[in-house]
């Protein structure tokens, strides 16, 4: 499978518009039970070529459309995936240099082929969740003291 990583460029208004068409009138159709769902692709000459695609694809393909319908760029990493130093740094939205901080520190596990440090995309994930969670911690405490001093936040 071909890794694809974030490009950076946001969608047109125009693929805007078709993301967010397409998203709804897919959605319709998954409200079934069924495994797989058989859709048309058109070729140039207007032939219909059916295809099934298992549900599971159709719901991460709708996901993608809702993304790009509210004008997000939209970038699929396996889970599997191996990630340069540079690409987790873009998936935290840090610099290089303090992703390398981080893996020096043993806060994110990682493996070396030759010189080069490579990051599992999961590790990556799973720093951002717990980072995120600290962080979401931490806000609640100052609001909840923030409420208590009667700062003005009710």
């Amino acid at each position: 499978m071909t890794t694809h990583y974030p490009s950076h460029s946001l969608p047109t208004a125009e693929e805007v518009a078709i993301a967010r068409d397409s998203g709804r009138a897919l959605s319709a159709f998954l409200q079934t039970r069924a495994e797989t769902q058989q859709i048309e692709i058109f070729d140039d000459k207007g032939g219909a070529h059916p295809v099934r695609v298992p549900v599971s694809a159709l719901r991460l393909l709708i996901d993608a459309l809702t993304e790009i319908g509210e004008g997000n760029a939209v970038s699929i990493i396996p889970i599997h995936a191996e990630l340069t130093t540079q690409d987790a740094a873009d998936v935290l939205n840090v610099s290089r240099p303090f992703l390398v901080q981080l893996l020096e520190r043993g806060e994110i596990p990682f493996h070396r082929i030759g010189s080069h440090r490579r990051v599992r995309y999961q590790d990556v994930i799973a720093y951002k969740e717990r980072i995120d969670a600290e962080r979401s911690k931490t806000l609640d405490a100052l609001a909840e003291q923030a409420q208590a001093l009667k700062m003005g936040y009710e």
